[in-house]
């Protein structure tokens, strides 16, 4: 072997040796940086645990710290007093959760595939009008009197499961998600013989797992924390959505603390603080079960419907 080839050799390995070396330490930092973000962001939900099941004059005169402060389970009494309340604020939740996810997601699909079709000569006219409605609103008077004068929903789980089905920016991103889905195959299943809503659900819904994920977690989450919309058409109701039901429980503790404020009644015992923590374990608490089912489509769904068109 030559003596000039014998280095090239040379060189080419301990430059690979050393940009094996830089690799792994680039690696070995990321790694270390993502564990310390992954734990600070883990730490308030820590010590949001930990509030729920401390002693409420410790926390007001301490704070909150990682573990318990003076150990009680007072504000769970209190947020579970009734459970047959808390029960059926669980099973109506759940209900609108799962069938407001479902059939938003099939609507949304839909929209998106037909807004994505080339020989749909209209679609830029309709997206425009989605669109629309993301930088103007009517305002909470007209929906109140379309959902209650006109549509008769006031004390009726349709005036929460509605308005929620279908979002302008949820059917851009699914409609932006389709182009990369090629439109041969939409044309390859009309050579075939199969009509639209075949080429739909057998050829193409198959292929839009990583949108379906992505906006179906985000149907669920707005499902899942929704009070607003129940405080307003849902008042008289026996079993209301969880979030209202957890938000009427702080808010009438907080108003019996302030009321005997300056009376001669023992407060002290009574748990505001603690009880805010507890019902947000409460509710956060079981949608958190939903991420790891759908993590791994979760981010490829939101690059691709966000880069695309």
């Amino acid at each position: 072997m030559a003596p000039g080839k014998s280095g090239n050799i040379q060189l080419k390995a301990r430059m690979k040796v050393r940009k094996d070396a830089v690799s792994g330490a680039v690696t070995f930092f990321a790694v270390v940086f993502v564990l310390v973000f992954a734990f600070l962001c883990l730490i308030p939900f820590v010590m949001m645990i930990s509030a729920s099941f401390s002693d409420e004059n410790i926390i007001m005169t301490e704070g909150v710290g990682i573990l318990p402060r003076g150990y009680s389970i007072e504000a769970y009494k209190i947020a579970l007093k009734n459970p047959r309340f808390i029960v059926g604020s669980y099973v109506v939740t759940i209900l609108l959760t799962f069938s407001g996810t479902l059939i938003g997601l099939f609507l949304i699909s839909m929209t998106g595939y037909a807004l994505y079709r080339p020989d749909f000569f209209i679609r830029n006219k309709i997206a425009f009008f989605f669109y629309f409605t993301t930088l103007f609103s009517a305002g909470l008077a007209p929906s109140y009197i379309w959902m209650v004068r006109y549509l008769n929903l006031r004390n009726n789980y349709l005036a929460v499961l509605l308005p929620l089905l279908m979002s302008p920016w949820l059917i851009i991103l699914m409609r932006n998600f389709m182009k990369s889905i090629p439109y041969e195959i939409t044309e390859s299943g009309k050579i075939d013989g199969a009509g639209d809503f075949r080429i739909f659900t057998s050829l193409i819904f198959p292929m839009m797992k990583p949108a379906l994920a992505t906006i179906g977690l985000f149907l669920a989450l707005s499902y899942w924390n929704e009070w607003y919309s129940s405080m307003l058409y849902l008042p008289n109701l026996e079993y209301k959505p969880l979030q209202y039901y957890l938000y009427k429980i702080v808010n009438e503790a907080a108003a019996l603390r302030q009321s005997l404020a300056g009376s001669v009644v023992i407060i002290g015992a009574l748990p505001t603080t603690t009880l805010k923590m507890a019902t947000a374990v409460l509710a956060t608490g079981p949608i958190i079960l939903l991420y790891p089912f759908v993590q791994k489509y979760f981010i490829s769904g939101i690059v691709v419907g966000s880069v695309k068109g």
